[in-house]
């Protein structure tokens, strides 16, 4: 099987990126992969302004934004290069200027996992969620978000899957499988499951938690039936019970992924997730 061995990193100038570092540092080492930091150098399109004053001003406006953007760009280089020699990985810095979504997407096709920040409201890096859109829809590859608050000291040892055995959901679970090499214990579980041929099967869970055991995982699959409570909020409060590190998700409650990130359970557990995300489309 193959493992991760190059890993792409967005750093942005959110306090939030600390974190995100050092867990894509944690994985490069654990899996021997080359490390991508991507900072973009996103700035306004100028506008016409007018009058000569006018138009000034938003010259020294322009210049005060590309000359901050540039301080962050460099204190995010310093940590990660840092982090880099402290680790003994191997790894590149990249300081493109352009739209902050489209060029991760662009980068992330060219990685086999993208490490994101998870949106914040009213945080240091509104583009956020937009980013992690497009790098879903736009790059192929699986995204790794990360909350923008806590700690993780582990990733992948207790793992939950969020499971309605659509191809997208199958998509995520492979693309987690380097992942999950290293887990204690896997659960797989069926939110308010349909059963039949075209949709969960005869016993949710049971056919994909084979697959995996024929991987050498250990997987238990489980169903709970909770229509009063939100789906999302249903896969929350079992990862907390759980002690989960890592949950995996693939179109997750629709049939179009899109509609999770735009309004839905994907939507709602980006918002509200406490451990890191695997993601895949």
């Amino acid at each position: 099987m193959a493992g991760l061995k190059d890993i792409l990193l967005h750093l942005d100038s959110s306090e939030a990126s600390a974190e995100r570092l050092r867990l894509a540092a944690m994985l490069a080492r654990r899996h021997e992969a080359h490390l991508t930091g991507l900072f973009v150098i996103d700035l306004p399109w100028p506008v016409f302004a007018g009058d000569g004053a006018a138009t000034a001003a938003l010259s020294a406006a322009m210049r005060r934004a590309r000359e901050t953007a540039e301080v962050q760009a460099a204190q995010a280089e310093a940590a990660f290069r840092e982090t880099l020699r402290r680790e003994g990985l191997q790894g590149e810095w990249r300081r493109p200027e352009g739209d902050t979504a489209a060029v991760v997407a662009l980068h992330a096709r060219y990685a086999d996992l993208v490490v994101l920040g998870q949106p914040q409201p009213g945080g240091a890096a509104p583009m956020a969620g937009l980013v992690l859109g497009e790098a879903l829809f736009g790059s192929g590859r699986p995204l790794l978000v990360v909350p923008y608050a806590g700690r993780f000291e582990a990733l992948g040892r207790e793992v939950l899957v969020g499971w309605n055995a659509s191809a997208q959901a199958s998509r995520a679970l492979h693309d987690a499988l380097p992942l999950l090499q290293a887990a204690a214990r896997i659960s797989i579980l069926s939110v308010n499951p349909e059963r039949g041929p075209d949709a969960h099967g005869a016993e949710p869970g049971a056919d994909i938690a084979r697959h995996l055991a024929r991987h050498g995982l250990s997987v238990t699959a489980e169903q709970l039936v909770t229509p009063e409570i939100a789906e999302a909020d249903t896969l929350l409060n079992r990862a907390a019970e759980l002690g989960a590190d890592l949950l995996v998700l693939g179109g997750y409650g629709h049939s179009r992924l899109r509609e999770l990130v735009l309004g839905g359970v994907t939507r709602r557990l980006l918002r509200e997730m406490t451990v890191p995300v695997l993601l895949s489309h």
